[in-house]
């Protein structure tokens, strides 16, 4: 039987997992929904592609994934079966066609991550950095401008990764209130590992007044990840938006 590839589109609650990449000692995403596949497949290996790699701990709003599946198959019923054998923090969405050349990650144009932050204390915004910390929410625009455009972002990159360039092209990058929350909204072409929670922990910096906002120019000019504050915990972080 021919196969087709299919993009499934998903959300998860990250708080359990070591990221979405397979990883050989501790549970991830991508195996959780590769043996569910496999099961339904009389134990055929079903390989994932995600449109990126999630660190342990950051969550999905909407993340892509592709996948070969033989032609033909019942897509609501595909979709109603995993999404019974999946755990109560993944779900799936949509399943469709899509053409052999579409790639998950490969041709996705723009990512877009939300790091939110709520300053009164609330037991149920478990999802969420509580920072009780008064903060200047205009500075922190006015900083987060120094982000925008095509630049070398090597001093919010985690060290000895194996990426060929550390140049991004930032698109958007504001706070914005929600309610009783915050959330810091970046889009780009590609993100570095643990970019988008070093930007925010400099954020806070700027907002709490240890740093002006026009500091993050000698920041990115540095190119030294020393120069750059420290990373918020991973909790608050959404891979909210792919676009193709």
């Amino acid at each position: 039987m021919s196969e087709h590839r299919f993009f499934v589109e998903l959300a998860y609650d990250g708080t359990a997992y070591a990221g979405w990449q397979r990883q050989p000692n501790a549970r991830s995403v991508q195996e959780t929904l590769e043996q569910q596949l496999s099961k339904l497949y009389s134990g055929t290996e079903v390989p994932v592609t995600g449109c990126g790699r999630t660190d342990a701990g950051v969550h999905a709003h909407f993340f892509v994934a592709h996948v070969h599946l033989p032609e033909g198959i019942d897509l609501t019923e595909l979709k109603h079966k995993l999404n019974k054998m999946l755990p109560n923090d993944i779900a799936v969405f949509r399943i469709y066609p899509v053409s052999m050349d579409m790639h998950a990650r490969f041709q996705a144009s723009s990512r877009t991550y939300r790091y939110y932050l709520h300053q009164e204390k609330n037991v149920f915004l478990k999802n969420s950095l509580f920072f009780p910390r008064a903060l200047n929410f205009d500075r922190m625009n006015e900083a987060a401008k120094y982000f925008l455009g095509k630049q070398d972002f090597t001093s919010l990159s985690k060290l000895h990764t194996d990426v060929k360039t550390n140049i991004c092209t930032v698109s958007e990058a504001v706070w914005k209130q929600e309610g009783s929350q915050w959330y810091f909204e970046i889009t780009a072409d590609r993100f570095l590992r643990n970019m988008v929670r070093a930007t925010v922990g400099t954020l806070l910096d700027v907002g709490i007044g240890k740093l002006e906002p026009e500091t993050i120019l000698t920041i990115l000019e540095a190119k030294d990840r020393r120069e750059a504050r420290h990373s918020v915990d991973a909790h608050g972080l959404f891979l909210w938006r792919v676009t193709y």
